[in-house]
């Protein structure tokens, strides 16, 4: 089962989408505006994937 919702992007504030994927028990949240995207497993937490243009690693 595949649960899509609208949520703010947490790299430059515009509508992304989070889907929930209870198959590959993963969260992937995505924006087209800029490109995030951050894959997280459903039952840690932890990132799996993540891709954000514009924010630094210090």
């Amino acid at each position: 089962m595949r649960k899509i919702e609208k949520v703010r992007c947490p790299n430059c504030g515009s509508i992304g989408e989070r889907h929930y994927i209870d198959k590959h028990k993963i969260v992937q949240t995505q924006c087209p505006s800029c490109d995030y995207l951050m894959v997280n497993c459903a039952r840690t937490g932890n990132v799996v994937e993540a891709y954000a243009p514009g924010i630094s690693m210090k």
